[in-house]
């Protein structure tokens, strides 16, 4: 018996292979799947199984891909009912591949369909060695119940009974492989670390030692951060199966001029996945601001309407394609072009741009300490700002910005101010969709601002394994 791990950055995504001398199953797999087929390659092994231990909400499974590209049956909660051909599992199913057994334990809260997979390696034992428990169990923490409206309560209690009444039966080697790691939003508290042993978790995961369920449930269900947007319909993707990569739209390289015209068009957005740096000098009006080198595909899935179609300015096609892939990744699949030669070849066909002026850690402070005559909007989650912020700053969370705009006063000069300057360039993106123009974006953002000596030294930005920004009191934060 083998476990490969494999580990999707960004949106904190962990999926494996499970292998065998000749075969072996992917469990809850990336939709770009073909790292699966070259890894199956590799290791001389057929994927003959896909194993689903629940409906993802916050990407695209790959369960199709897999399907269809190598043949392999796919095996999800007979609760879910899902669309496509499937072989369904429920409590005390067994899925037998080669000396391997899989176990299927039912764990509803996360979501009602929620598997746990508990894997026995019968050439050594007859003792389980490993479970798979998708968002049930985290390394340090247990996922959210909240993502279904009016259900987190009831979800928050099956919840507390998957965990003590079955997973925390199991022995205390056995190891846990969970779905995510730190930065994903499917939990609060995650630990930077992939895996885990059920008697490690019970002795030291702070959600387990909840043992009173009105007070687990009152943890789980007060307090909790915002979901994206796409949370709300990945899932739905999911349970009818993901269109295959290779029915959608190519990323066509359009020059100047047939950009333009494209972006014109009604139901077409433009994104500028640039620094915000480079953003600020010259982008196209009306782009939306998401920096690749940030959390690209959490922002994409959290502000971009999937029904329309997308057209790309990025550094050069291979980081159009990457963007393209990490839209993929959460259910924006209509990415239709990119504009070729990128803002340079903009420039030179004589083509309209706008600009976001940036300003330093030191500048801000000279305003901060000399004038009132401008709007400082700090576009952090609360608990961040709760963390320590400017005085006088208004707090408003960038993903906020596209229903609490008319909060602001459009005749102020507005200051923008996050973590790093990403989240603030996306805002200055959105408020200008809105018929702002007098912006400044705070490059460096509150790290800056601190490093400067203005300002204690961000909670956040001191934790190199963990995220970026915090969603919650006390949560465990999302990388920008």
């Amino acid at each position: 018996m083998l476990v490969k791990h494999f580990f999707t950055g960004k949106i904190a995504h962990s999926s494996y292979i499970l292998a065998g001398r000749k075969t072996c199953a992917v469990v809850d797999p990336d939709r770009d799947a073909e790292m699966y087929i070259a890894e199956a390659r590799a290791l001389g092994v057929e994927i003959t199984h896909v194993l689903l231990t629940h409906l993802h909400a916050d990407f695209i499974s790959g369960h199709s891909e897999l399907a269809e590209g190598c043949g392999a049956a796919v095996y999800v909660a007979r609760s879910a009912e899902c669309a496509f051909d499937h072989i369904p599992l429920s409590e005390g199913d067994r899925v037998t591949i080669e000396d391997m057994t899989v176990d299927v334990l039912e764990t509803p809260g996360h979501t009602p369909e929620h598997l746990c997979l508990v894997v026995t390696d019968r050439a050594r034992s007859d003792s389980p060695v490993g479970v798979f428990t998708g968002d049930a169990l985290f390394v340090g923490d247990v996922g959210r119940p909240d993502l279904f409206p009016g259900r987190a309560e009831e979800l928050a209690r099956k919840l507390h009974r998957s965990l003590h009444g079955k997973l925390m039966t199991l022995p205390e080697y056995c190891e846990v492989y969970p779905t995510h790691g730190a930065g994903s939003l499917c939990g609060r508290f995650i630990g930077s670390k992939w895996t885990s042993t059920v008697g490690y978790e019970r002795a030291w995961n702070g959600a387990l030692a909840i043992g009173d369920e009105e007070a687990f449930v009152r943890s789980l269900t007060e307090n909790m951060p915002p979901a994206p947007d796409h949370f709300s319909r990945c899932s739905d993707v999911n349970r009818r199966g993901p269109a295959l990569v290779a029915s959608l739209p190519r990323v066509e390289e359009l020059s100047p001029k047939r950009f333009r015209e494209r972006a014109d068009r009604p139901g077409t957005e433009v994104v500028d996945s640039r620094s915000y740096h480079a953003f600020g000098s010259q982008h196209v009006h009306g782009a939306w601001s998401l920096d690749l080198g940030g959390n690209f595909p959490t922002f994409a899935g959290w502000v971009l309407p999937p029904e329309r179609d997308v057209l790309l300015v990025a550094d050069d096609y291979e980081k159009a394609l990457q963007a393209a892939a990490w839209c993929r990744r959460v259910g924006v699949d209509r990415v239709v072009g990119c504009l070729s030669g990128g803002m340079a070849a903009w420039a030179m066909a004589g083509l309209e741009s706008d600009a976001v002026a940036q300003i330093s850690a030191e500048e801000l402070h000279r305003r901060v300490t000399s004038s009132s005559d401008f709007v400082l909007l700090d576009v952090r989650m609360p608990g961040e700002f709760r963390g320590g912020h400017i005085d006088g700053a208004i707090n408003i969370p960038v993903s906020e910005l596209r229903t609490r705009y008319g909060e602001l006063d459009r005749d102020r000069p507005t200051v923008l101010l996050c973590s790093s300057g990403n989240r603030s360039s996306l805002g200055t993106s959105i408020l200008k969709r809105h018929g702002f123009s007098n912006l400044f974006n705070v490059a460096g953002g509150m790290t800056g601002y601190s490093a400067a000596g203005y300002a204690k030294e961000c909670p956040v930005c001191v934790l190199p394994h963990a995220s970026r920004f915090f969603t919650g009191p006390g949560a465990q934060p999302v990388r920008e």
